[in-house]
């Protein structure tokens, strides 16, 4: 069965590494911040200007000015700092992010990235998305393989217009970890009970399968 968007988040978890500095994006990716494994220690930060970002909070730990970039309450953690927004970008555009988790309507086989806007309908702005992925040193992206509608979103060449070019690294959707590279996506895992055969079948840009695909280990 496709993952749901908790287990995504466990999943892009698995890719921090003790002592990373990472950007969460928007919807999925701020989830992860919930399953930092505990024997890791990560800086989690939020591009509204907080470094230090925690798991979100319980009932009785919500303070209301305490926001990441989606506008949801979280936490801080030991050792967390709040900074504004300038000095949030300054941190990123130099290149002191290690990588950042972001969604995608739209990713393609050259590592291109589709993030921000729709034609034709209401865009609130790119926010630092545009600057996140050319300041990262490795990109994540997370979302479902498909639309609504059943289209894949893993293209041969993205149709709307571009947030990053050549940029992409990994792609973790609801149904597989794909590595991009030579102008390819590469199937690294799939999730438990999703079979090669669906994922082929999704993926719209060229994919090399590789003998046998592992499943996603979320525990």
């Amino acid at each position: 069965m496709a993952l749901t968007r908790d287990q995504i988040a466990m999943r892009v978890a698995q890719e921090f590494k003790d002592g990373d500095y990472v950007n969460l994006g928007i919807g999925i990716p701020t989830l992860a911040a919930n399953y930092v494994p505990n024997d890791i220690s990560v800086m989690l930060q939020s591009e509204n200007g907080l470094l230090g970002m925690g798991p979100y909070p319980t009932e009785d730990q919500v303070d209301a000015d305490m926001i990441n970039a989606g506008k949801e309450t979280v936490t801080a953690s030991t050792g967390a700092s709040i900074f504004n927004s300038a000095e949030s970008f300054a941190m990123i555009r130099g290149g002191h992010v290690d990588f950042t988790v972001l969604g995608a309507f739209e990713v393609d086989v050259n590592g291109n990235i589709a993030s921000w806007m729709i034609p034709g309908k209401l865009v609130k702005g790119m926010g630092g998305a545009m600057d996140l992925v050319a300041g990262a040193k490795n990109i994540i992206v997370t979302m479902t393989h498909a639309d609504k509608r059943g289209n894949s979103k893993l293209l041969q060449a993205c149709t709307l217009p571009l947030t990053g070019v050549n940029c992409i690294t990994r792609i973790i959707t609801d149904l597989a970890v794909l590595e991009v590279k030579d102008a390819t996506f590469y199937l690294r895992e799939r999730a438990p009970g999703v079979s090669v055969e669906e994922i082929k079948e999704k993926t719209a840009g060229t994919l090399v399968v590789e003998g046998d695909v592992p499943e996603m280990r979320l525990s």
